[in-house]
């Protein structure tokens, strides 16, 4: 027994001391790791940008959680913003040599938009005289647009590029939530207004095959321009490349038509960049991250200042505690009004940029976020830098601005208003077998309590359909209004062109809806001509979280996030968005200045 008892003592006291160092070694880790926050490093002469495509296009980087790096749960994103930069800087840094565009085999390009801007970025930062090489395994299209701009194009000999035209397909969930009990009360004002198709249709309507083949068309052509100039094809070839289904082609027709330079393995891929930078045979490479490169800039200090606010996501009236919602930015109400307050109110900051990258989302939180940047536009000048979508509430939020700036495949307009409540009645009745027996005061008492839930309980009578849809039409009849006192036009013209209608920022500028076309740097330098500077500097706001916030704020839901992601793939958008609508506690919430939930282009 005495034995036994010393055994269990050696072994707990084993173990108390294993996790007490494995503790001090994990803190320690933790405490070296935000102790390098905000430190900038060197580039060495003959350094290479290694520009790594791999994970999701983001509009802007996040600031790495060492927690969930050392947990294993960091998703893999690229920043938009820190690309930019990036580039930028390689172009001006006399210790970077070339570009080297990796491309992995998961990359997500974003929207046609932000893959574009990255594109011209790299087209400007060849006028340096400095070269870029591009390598990959499997190139998508999106990735295949991008890395096109490169002086040479190296595949794996068993590789592929996938170069086929671009489709969109929207998933309908009619027939779905018809097996379940539930229908879909619809209210809007828009003959494009094709978000709500997908629960009320089983196909497109024709209005909506009219403005997607719109866009899509526009959008298309303009890649095929830009890859067409890179690679010395016409437009003709290109379309007929892209009927041939090139992703199932040997890797020798790639060479025959055009598309790529030469194919090799990455061992002899790096041998040609050796031969490039003049090095002996295996010698290292002096790769440098856009990270790396970004922090070792020279950053312009001046005293007046051109504040850079990002707004991207939906645009949400509060929080949601929905789980399948925990990996996804949203565009707040109140926290976004604080930041332009803020913005406001700072003397040095003499002119602001948006940059706007939103599908819309709640009118209400809209309009309130609309009225916030008059009293900024009010103060000093107000540009808006359009991203790959600034479409409904995105661009009623954008609407009131000095000037607009998109590229010319930004996806903007759906000027357009609907409301949407699941009735639930069958499902919780019939199929449940829940009975309510309603006590009531006044004629729609039961309307409330919460209202959204009462509602989806029993569906709106004749009396509250008519009611809502006259709520919805006050809320188009806003809208229009805004639009036509921003772009100074009647609103009969915003209405024409309105409809929920999706337009690409090429088509936007002929009609009025924008006033150039360009990225955020000439958004940018039409803010610095608009507040008459000709010296400044830039800020980026909101401020990214520090370490200690994110430890802070860090988020059980987002293990589930990224499994749920996984598990139900394009069934995902929709089942955050049913559970986003169950949450609604007010009648106001429930609608919507958006563009379709899942808008998919590939």
């Amino acid at each position: 027994m005495k034995e036994f008892i010393k055994y269990v003592f050696a072994t707990v006291v084993g173990l108390g001391l294993f996790m007490l160092i494995a503790g001090i070694f994990f803190f320690v880790s933790i405490i070296g790791m935000a102790a390098s926050e905000g430190s900038t490093g060197s580039v060495k002469k003959g350094s290479v940008l290694r520009i790594n495509l791999n994970g999701t296009l983001e509009e802007r980087a996040e600031e790495e959680n060492p927690l969930t790096m050392i947990m294993g749960d960091q998703m893999a994103s690229l920043g938009l913003d820190q690309l930019l930069d990036a580039v930028d800087e390689a172009a001006k840094n006399d210790k970077v040599e070339g570009i080297y565009l990796e491309v992995g085999s998961s990359f997500s390009g974003g929207t046609p938009a932000m893959l574009q801007e990255l594109r011209q970025a790299l087209v400007k930062y060849k006028e340096s005289g400095k070269w870029i090489y591009a390598y990959g395994d499997i190139y998508d299209q999106g990735a295949y647009y991008l890395t096109s701009v490169a002086d040479k194009i190296v595949v794996n000999p068993e590789g592929l590029v996938d170069w086929h035209g671009l489709g969109g397909a929207p998933m309908f969930y009619t027939e779905t939530m018809k097996k379940m009990g539930i229908k879909m009360q619809v209210f809007k004002v828009g003959t494009f207004k094709s978000a709500v198709e997908p629960y009320i249709l089983t196909e497109m309507s024709e209005a909506n095959r009219l403005q997607t083949e719109a866009y899509l068309g526009c959008i298309w052509n303009q890649m095929v321009e830009a890859v067409g100039a890179s690679r010395q094809l016409s437009a003709e070839q290109l379309n007929s490349l892209a009927d041939t289904l090139t992703a199932m082609q040997p890797a020798k027709f790639l060479i025959e038509n055009g598309l790529v330079d030469t194919l090799a393995y990455i061992d002899g891929f790096k041998d040609m960049l050796r031969t490039k930078l003049e090095l002996k045979e295996k010698k290292p490479i002096n790769f440098v991250s856009p990270a790396e490169l970004v922090a070792a800039a020279d950053k312009k200090d001046e005293k007046a200042r051109i504040a850079v606010y990002y707004a991207y996501g939906e645009i949400i009236d509060q929080p949601s505690s929905n789980p399948l919602s925990a990996g996804e930015t949203f565009i707040e109400t109140m926290p976004t009004i604080r930041e332009l307050q803020k913005l406001r109110k700072d003397e040095d900051v003499k002119a602001v940029v948006i940059r706007v990258n939103s599908p819309g989302g709640s009118a209400f939180a809209s309009e309130q976020i609309w009225h916030e940047i008059q009293l900024l536009k009010a103060e000093k000048p107000v540009v808006i830098s359009m991203g790959g979508m600034a479409a409904s509430g995105g661009y009623y939020i954008s609407c009131g601005a000095n000037k607009i700036v998109a590229e010319p495949s930004t996806l903007t307009g759906s000027i357009g208003i609907f409301g949407m409540i699941p009735d639930g009645s069958e499902l919780i009745q019939d199929k449940a077998g829940l009975r309510f027996d309603v006590v009531k005061t006044n004629k729609h008492s039961d309307f409330g309590g919460p209202a959204v839930m009462g509602i989806m309980a029993r569906g709106f009578n004749e009396s509250e359909g008519a009611m809502m849809q006259a709520m919805i039409e006050r809320g188009y009849d806003l809208f229009t209004r805004r639009v036509a006192e921003g772009r100074s036009i009647s609103q009969d013209s915003v209405d024409a062109i309105g409809q929920g209608r999706v337009w690409t920022g090429e088509q936007a500028i002929k009609i009025g809806l924008v006033d150039q076309l360009g990225n955020l740097e000439d958004a940018i330098a039409e803010a610095a001509k608009l507040a008459e500077l000709e010296k400044y500097s830039t800020d980026t706001y909101p401020a990214p979280s520090t370490f200690i916030e994110q430890m802070l704020n860090q988020k059980q839901e987002s293990y589930f996030d990224t499994h749920l992601r996984a598990a139900f793939g394009d069934a995902y958008p929709m089942l955050a968005t049913m559970q986003r609508m169950m949450e609604k506690q007010r009648i106001d919430q429930c609608i919507y200045a958006r563009i379709p939930f899942d808008l998919k282009i590939w």
